[in-house]
């Protein structure tokens, strides 16, 4: 391996919804898989089944980040698509190396939001109050730069 290549810190990323550019804390759930289906003839003679790459599936994705006043984005967005169900974004999560270029980007195609969660309070925690969004959508293209 060249000494010039070095994995990528995962701290340092942006995530773009809707024409927002917001700064999150995490994002979790960038996954998926192929189903896959079991199949065997009646005449074969090893009694074993075939295993044949099926349907793709993806997890939800859940978005993280701060609370800050006045803003309501998350919110708003879960109200809108109980009576808009067509409502959907196009979210791109970009993983960016120390210039801020894209390394890795997401492209999350047809997001809705399906669960919001509000911050935890306790009256004697020292932390941010951190707020959540969990988008099922219709899967994702990766682009490696």
């Amino acid at each position: 391996m060249p000494d010039e290549l070095w994995p990528i810190p995962k701290f340092h990323f942006r995530v773009e919804w809707a024409g927002n550019d917001i700064g999150f804390q995490e994002v979790s759930g960038l996954e998926m898989e192929t189903q896959f289906i079991e199949y065997r003839t009646g005449d074969d003679p090893t009694y074993l089944t075939q295993k044949i790459p099926g349907l793709k599936k993806h997890g939800n994705v859940t978005l993280k980040k701060g609370v800050y006043a006045g803003d309501s984005a998350f919110w708003e967005w879960f109200s809108d698509v109980q009576t808009n169900p067509e409502r959907r974004e196009q979210v791109i999560i970009q993983l960016l190396d120390e210039e801020e270029n894209p390394v890795v980007t997401w492209s999350v195609n047809n997001a809705f939001p399906v669960k919001v969660t509000g911050p935890d309070l306790k009256s004697d925690a020292n932390e941010i109050a951190i707020e959540s969004i969990e988008l099922a959508h219709e899967g994702f293209e990766v682009e490696y730069a």
